[in-house]
């Protein structure tokens, strides 16, 4: 395997497993539980976004609304927010819709 489809895999979503969404969903909380305790350490909260960017992207795949959630981080105040669990819940929420819609026969409402 090359490093070129390591990154084309990383851009597909990823099937859906329970696996999956327990390691985003729990990646997604540790990183904004670790980001509150170690608010007055300089850089950690940045380093805690790029970990959490790179683990939920590998466990649930590539998604938009990650950029804005990786930028948001970076704005004192509203880091304390749980921006990565409400992103999580939401890519989870959207590729399980989209994956109902494209399950669903074509006669079917």
């Amino acid at each position: 395997m090359t490093i070129c489809d390591t990154f084309n895999r990383l851009w597909h979503p990823a099937q859906l497993t329970r696996g999956r969404i327990a390691v985003a969903l729990t990646a997604a909380l540790v990183a904004d539980g670790l980001q509150l305790l170690l608010q007055a350490i300089p850089f950690a909260p940045q380093a805690i976004d790029v970990a959490a960017t790179l683990i939920v992207t590998l466990a649930i795949g590539f998604h938009v609304l990650l950029l804005p959630t990786f930028v948001i981080e970076l704005v004192p105040l509203v880091d304390d927010l749980p921006t990565w669990t409400g992103c999580v819940l939401a890519v989870i929420a959207l590729r399980r819709r989209k994956e109902g819609v494209a399950k669903r026969p074509e006669g079917a409402r």
